[in-house]
C-alpha cells in the first residue's frame, strides 16, 4: 500500500514527498543516461539534503526503467553528503535491468546502498 505524504518539491526530474520524516523521491525519467539530466538529476538530489537533518531519503525506482553508470556517480554523492549530514538513503522498487547495474558496481552491498523490494518496506526499515 503507497503512504501519502506533503508533496516538498516538484522539480525537472525527481518528484519528492515527506512520507513521516522520509523524503520519498520518485524519478520522472524512464532512462536516465542523458548528460544534461544526470547533471539536472544530481543537483535536484542534493537541493533536497539539509546539514541540520535529519536526511532520510528514500529513493524510489518504480519508473526507471535503464540508468547509465554516470548517474551512479550521482546517486554515491547524494548517499556520502547524506551520511556527512547523519542521514541515510535507501533505494526501492529497483526493477531487474537496473539492479543488475547496481549488482555488476558493487553497489548492493548493505555499506554501499541499502535496497528494499518496495516503497512500505523501505519506509519501515528507517524506523
Amino acid at each position: 500500500m503507497l503512504q501519502k505524504g506533503k508533496v516538498m518539491a516538484e522539480l525537472q526530474r525527481i518528484h519528492a514527498t515527506n512520507i513521516d520524516g522520509v523524503i520519498v523521491v520518485e524519478f520522472k525519467d524512464r532512462r536516465i543516461v542523458d548528460e544534461l539530466i544526470i547533471r539536472d538529476l544530481g543537483d535536484e538530489l542534493l537541493s533536497l539534503l539539509d546539514e541540520d537533518g535529519p536526511n532520510k531519503i528514500l529513493l524510489n525506482f518504480s519508473h526507471v526503467e535503464f540508468l547509465s553508470s554516470a548517474a551512479l556517480g550521482k546517486l554515491i554523492s547524494l548517499r556520502k553528503r547524506a551520511v556527512a549530514y547523519g542521514g541515510e538513503v535507501k533505494l526501492s522498487n529497483i526493477c531487474d535491468s537496473v539492479y543488475t547495474i547496481f549488482e555488476l558496481t558493487g553497489l548492493t552491498k548493505p555499506e554501499k546502498f541499502d535496497i528494499k523490494t518496495d516503497q512500505d518496506e523501505a519506509l519501515r526499515a528507517f524506523a
